[in-house]
């Protein structure tokens, strides 16, 4: 099976540095799935799921919230400014999250930054999807 290598690149740490058969993730043109040997590109990410399929069957999934990643034929590079994995979400601190973002949707206070709450509300919601499962 042809492979590519996929690094996570955060400021504080490379998150991820191995071998896939795969990869999904969102960007702000919607979800997309990347195979090895696709065309050289670069996407931006939209807050959501990151799913690695490795060799073997093994799944590594983890809440990747912002950033960019650059396509190439045998590596992708996600320079992320937020990826969490499963252990690493505070479940109580992204519970408090979307409480308060949604309070302040619901409020419709004049000078709300509505983008700013509605991308704090969509982190919150894949942190606390990506803890669950």
């Amino acid at each position: 099976m042809e492979e590519f290598t996929v690094q996570i690149v955060t400021p504080k740490r490379i998150a991820y540095d191995n071998k896939a058969k795969f990869i999904e993730y969102n960007t702000i043109n919607g979800f997309v799935g990347v195979y090895p040997s696709h065309v050289p590109t670069t996407q931006i990410i939209e807050p959501g799921e990151i799913k690695i399929y490795e060799e073997g069957g093994n799944i590594v999934r983890g809440a990747l919230l912002s950033g960019f990643v650059k396509i190439m034929p045998d590596l992708i590079t996600v320079m992320a400014e937020v990826l969490e994995w499963k252990d690493e979400i505070d479940i109580e601190r992204a519970t408090n999250a979307k409480q308060r973002a949604e309070d302040r949707l619901q409020k419709k206070d004049s000078s709300l930054d509505v983008l700013r709450a509605e991308v704090a509300l969509k982190r919150a919601l894949v942190r606390l999807k990506i803890a669950s499962e």
